[in-house]
């Protein structure tokens, strides 16, 4: 049994990790965040340190490393907003632990090669979660792409809307400092899957680029991928109340519909499973597609055109 303590528990991605700690048979010891609505805690854990000030909880899991092995930190998950992500990984290492980072690990590229210089220096490792790539139809998706290579370039139209209150944009979610926007916060998931699927990056446009919608087109190596990202359930392809279905993913190949709707349950559990035996996505798994992402926040947006997402296209300007 392993030792975890989490940053931002109160977080909306929060309950997947605590869930993946207590399913893979670990306990947590420390939990930190600002805001104290944090009572999830109660349904997986009984007894965690909770803090709310960071340098408590920094004394606190310093205080635990130097009690010894039974007692000290082995692993950190971190579930909070992107732009601490860098601080938290080093916090990590520095206490002897590894880190399980939320996408996107960091939003800056350069951050990476300074994080891979800890690694070397600590002797600990830094692992993020890419759930795409454990989802049975994408590892299914791409041993049959392995088995039909030289078939040409696919024409992929990736659709993902997932309807956000006002709340979304006066939150640190909304602050594209902070977030990274749109391509870095609800799309990297899917850069990743895309770029592990079909090969690197060979040109990328943006054509809308606003808080609440971004999209564009990516060349990759084996396919074309034409790309709409939205907060606005105006965006749905469906009617939409409180309470109701608010989410709407697509992937089109060579206008075949690739269904992945289920099996998202279990994917957080089957992430932490394979980093605790050794076999998780670290740093250079996640370069790419935050290399992509970085390249897409500070494109100039572009019309559309034929290259053009079919929402993009229908809005007639550019910048959406």
């Amino acid at each position: 049994m392993r030792n975890f303590a989490i940053t931002g528990v109160a977080g909306y991605v929060a309950p997947r990790h605590l869930r993946a700690i207590r399913e893979t048979g670990n306990r947590l010891v420390a939990a930190c965040d600002p805001h104290d609505a944090v009572g999830v805690l109660d349904g997986y854990f009984d007894d965690v340190s909770y803090f709310r000030e960071y340098e408590r909880f920094d004394r606190h899991v310093e205080k635990l490393r130097r009690k010894g092995e039974e007692h000290r930190v082995h692993y950190l998950s971190i579930c909070s907003p992107n732009y601490l992500h860098d601080a938290h990984i080093r916090f990590a290492l520095r206490v002897g632990a590894d880190a399980v980072c939320e996408k996107p690990l960091v939003l800056n590229p350069w951050n990476l090669d300074a994080l891979s210089e800890l690694e070397r220096e600590t002797g600990r490792r830094v692992s993020t979660i890419l759930q795409l790539r454990v989802h049975p139809s994408m590892r299914a998706l791409k041993e049959k792409l392995a088995a039909s290579s030289g078939c040409g370039k696919k024409e992929i139209v990736l659709t993902y809307v997932t309807s956000r209150g006002s709340w979304y944009l006066h939150s640190w979610k909304g602050d594209r400092e902070k977030s990274g926007g749109l391509s870095s916060n609800i799309g990297i998931h899917f850069f990743d899957l895309l770029i592990w699927l079909f090969g690197p990056v060979r040109h990328s446009q943006v054509h809308v680029s606003d808080p609440r919608r971004e999209s564009g087109w990516l060349e990759l190596a084996n396919a074309n991928v034409r790309w709409f990202l939205s907060i606005d359930r105006n965006d749905l392809p469906f009617p939409s109340a409180p309470g109701g279905q608010t989410t709407f993913r697509s992937i089109v190949v060579d206008g075949e519909e690739i269904e992945f709707s289920g099996g998202f349950t279990d994917l957080h559990t089957i992430s932490y499973r394979e980093i605790l035996d050794g076999k998780g996505f670290g740093i250079e798994d996640a370069r790419v597609s935050i290399e992509t992402a970085y390249n897409i926040r500070n494109a100039r947006v572009q019309e559309p055109g034929e290259r053009g997402h079919p929402l993009a296209r229908g809005r007639g300007s550019a910048g959406g």
